[in-house]
Formats: structure tokens, C-alpha cells, sequence
């Protein structure tokens, strides 16, 4: 088949840092195993706006035009020979590409305790992501072949705003999953005691992390953040039951400046600022112990909490979780920043705080698509002033854009804020209006 005779598609193509381009580019069909999609509707995550901003994401910088974009949901419009799906079928798009032969695909690796971690897959290929070369493209173009094993059908009752999500949704149904967070709503023949879940960082991750705590009876879910204006969202919306602002650094704590002379034993005593490595890291540490201590005494609970999701990667936030934990409890890390961070490891092993890591997800969609189900009906507790989860989830998004407007949507993402200085949570980027 030549070029001239295929049809086209349009993708917005990162080229370098604020530098995305829209192109047409030829349609090829699907090949054997998959699907062509059209894609409705594409949820801009913080590691895009990385791309977007620095091209890069860490270590991975991008060394070929790419296209971003892995939070999806489309339509079905051309499908291989074979193919369990339809044209016309509404699917949500599961952007990582495992190789289904390695033992963490066949859960066949000592490490697998028999179920596939195929986000531990050597040979995976994550759309949008720089990490391996050739990259492989995201979502933000108009129409997209896929491998039919990663596309998921939509429930009639979730919009493609809500399916794209179940994206984010899969990262804190894998970290609950990791961290043995419980149903405490779920059919037991055993009594289930409720949790307590604190969550540091309410962007769209944190956000999340409290909608699923409160949607599994967590007795309480309390976040926290240095942005007073999303911890007021978080606590409005129903996110979270509680909230505390980690207030910003004074001179007077600064570790640049000598103490006070209020904290010496006498006025003829002085005290030196921390000058070297350690001593630098240890007053840090001290200071994330004393931060942590005031969020637990705000929250009224300084036994501390029984889950602690840290989702911002900051390593100040790394050490006031592990603090923030209670003796015998977990800290889930899935906030990605800090390449190395000092952290309070005798703290954690002498309370026996379980610090675990969580990497995308595995296996996790089609329990995604099936909380954001039902948005009309309240949480399983029948009260109808607790929130369902697929009405917490639908309040992330906050903007949209069409495709022609990619580079808008991520200016207005990097401001935090909108025109008139609303906040900005989840900006989705394409519409069933788009034409083909």
C-alpha cells in the first residue's frame, strides 16, 4: 500500500521543550493482533508536562520526536483479523506494551508469588515514554494502533473522561494492592477493622489516593500538602476528612542561619549552623520529625496512621511519611522525584513500618472500569451524603481541550491555575467532536 493511497491522522509531536508540533500523518491499517482507535479523550499526567517543560522525565530524555499522552479512552474504528473487538466498541487504552514471555509477564519469577507483575517487564514499551529507544508514540493524535490485549472495553455508564482516568485510578488500585489496604466495606465472614490512610500531596495522584481510601471504608483519610488551595478542594469535595498546609520555612529554621538564641541552653552559649553533609541531612530529618509531629497533632491522632501514601516524591515528604506512620504500619512511595533521598530507616525498622514501593500497575483496569461505574450511586455505606467514587474521580477534571490546543493545555497546566485563576487539576485533551 503507498503512502498516497492511505488516509491521515493529525498527532501533536513534542519536538523539544515547549515545543510540540501538529502533524498529519498517514494512517496505516492495524496490523495482526491490533486495533486501530479513535482516541476521545486523553488525561495530561505530571510526567508529560515533564517531557513538555524540560524534554525529559528524570534520566529519560527524549531523543526523537514523540508523541505524550497515556491516560485514554477512544472508539474502535478498524480492527485486525481475529480481533475480540469491534468497530464502534468504546475501549479505554492501557498504555504499556508487555512483552507476555518474560517470567514477571507469566508470573512464572520467584518474585511473582504466582500472579504476572508485568510492570516489572524488562521488555516493556510505554507509549509516551522516552525511557526506551526507538520511543514508542502516546495518545495525543487523533487515531492510534494498539495490541487488542491492552484495550479494555468501557462500561456503558462511564464517559471517556472517566475511562482515560482509570489510568491514574490503576496506580493507587496497584499501591492499595501492595500495601494490603482494606475493603472494609466488602462481604466478610471475618470482621474487618476499618484503616487509617494519610496521604501526602493532593494533586490528581493524592486526590486519588483519598477517593479510594474513603470508597473502601477507611475510618479516617486525611491528607496534606503546602498548597492551601488544593487542601481546600481535597476537604470540600469529600476527598478527605481532615487536612493540614505544612507551613512554609521561616529564616529563623533555616539551616543556612544559626539557631535562635532562644533554643541555647544560656546566653553565653552559641550554636552553629549544620555545616557539613550529615549534619545538614540530620537537621533536615529533625525538622521533617517535628513536621510530621505537628500534622499528627492538627489531626488529633499522634499514634499516627495505619497507611501512608507519599505522593509527591519530594524527600522531605518521604521522611515526614515514614514518621507519620503508625508502629506496625505501611508507606507506600509512588510519588517519582527524588533520585536519592536520606530517610529515617531505624525509625521504620524499629517501629516495623513496612516502606514499599509501587511502579505503575499490573492487571489493575478492569477493576478500575468497574469502580467508575454507577456515578448516580452513593458509596456502599448508602449514605447519601458520602460521594461515589466515580463522582470524586469525575471532579478531577477541571479543563479540556481539543487536540489543536495540546500546547495550550500544557501552559495552562504548568500555571496551576487558569485564566481567571481556578484551579487546575485534570486537564483531558481531545473530544468526540473532533473530526476524523
Amino acid at each position: 500500500m503507498s503512502l498516497t493511497s492511505l488516509p491521515s491522522t493529525t498527532a501533536a509531536v513534542l519536538y523539544g521543550p515547549r515545543d510540540i508540533r501538529l502533524q498529519n500523518r498517514p494512517l496505516w491499517p492495524p496490523s495482526s493482533g491490533q486495533v486501530q482507535v479513535k482516541v476521545v479523550a486523553t488525561g495530561l499526567c505530571g510526567s508529560d508536562l515533564h517531557y513538555y517543560s524540560h524534554g525529559r522525565n528524570g534520566d529519560f530524555a527524549v531523543r526523537a520526536p514523540l508523541v505524550l499522552g497515556h491516560e485514554s479512552a477512544g472508539i474502535v474504528t478498524a480492527v485486525s483479523p481475529g480481533s475480540n473487538l469491534h468497530v464502534g466498541q468504546r475501549v479505554a487504552i492501557e498504555a504499556g506494551i508487555f512483552c507476555r514471555s518474560c517470567p514477571f509477564c507469566l508470573g512464572t519469577s520467584p518474585n511473582s508469588n504466582g500472579k504476572p507483575r508485568y510492570n516489572l517487564c524488562k521488555n516493556m514499551r510505554f507509549c509516551s515514554s522516552a525511557a526506551r529507544f526507538p520511543h514508542v508514540d502516546g495518545t495525543l493524535q487523533k487515531h492510534i494502533n494498539h495490541p487488542a490485549y491492552v484495550l479494555h472495553p468501557i462500561p456503558d455508564d462511564v464517559s471517556f473522561d472517566l475511562a482515560a482516568l482509570a489510568e491514574p485510578l490503576s496506580v493507587l488500585i496497584h499501591a492499595s494492592r501492595r500495601c494490603g489496604l482494606v475493603d472494609a466495606r466488602a462481604p466478610s465472614k471475618q470482621k474487618v477493622h476499618p484503616q487509617s490512610v494519610m496521604v501526602f500531596g493532593v494533586g490528581a495522584i493524592g486526590l486519588l489516593a483519598c477517593a479510594l481510601a474513603k470508597h473502601r471504608g477507611a475510618s479516617k483519610v486525611v491528607a496534606v500538602d503546602i498548597n492551601p488551595t488544593r487542601l481546600e478542594f481535597a476537604k470540600r469535595e469529600g476527598f478527605a476528612d481532615d487536612v493540614y498546609c505544612i507551613p512554609p520555612p521561616s529564616s529563623s529554621t533555616s539551616t543556612s542561619a544559626p539557631l535562635p538564641d532562644a533554643c541555647c541552653s544560656s546566653s553565653s552559649t552559641t550554636t552553629t549552623a549544620p555545616t557539613t553533609p550529615r549534619e545538614l541531612a540530620d537537621e533536615q530529618l529533625k525538622k521533617a520529625k517535628e513536621g510530621a509531629m505537628a500534622a499528627l497533632s492538627h489531626f488529633g491522632n499522634t499514634d499516627g496512621y495505619d497507611v501512608v501514601y507519599e505522593c509527591t516524591g519530594a524527600e522531605s515528604a518521604i521522611q515526614m511519611s515514614i514518621f507519620s506512620a503508625s508502629t506496625g504500619g505501611k508507606v507506600m512511595l509512588i510519588g517519582m522525584g527524588t533520585r536519592a533521598a536520606y530517610i529515617p530507616l531505624s525509625t521504620a525498622a524499629l517501629r516495623e513500618v513496612d516502606v514499599l514501593g509501587s511502579f505503575r500497575y499490573a492487571d489493575t483496569y478492569p477493576e478500575a472500569l468497574e469502580l467508575l461505574c454507577c456515578a448516580s450511586k452513593s458509596q456502599p455505606n448508602g449514605t447519601s451524603t458520602s460521594p461515589s467514587l466515580p463522582s470524586l474521580v469525575a471532579k478531577l477534571v477541571t479543563h479540556r481541550f481539543k487536540l489543536s490546543e495540546t500546547s495550550k493545555a500544557f501552559e495552562m497546566l504548568a500555571r496551576g491555575v487558569d485564566d481567571q485563576g481556578g484551579l487546575v487539576l485534570k486537564v483531558v485533551v481531545g473530544s468526540e467532536e473532533d473530526d476524523d
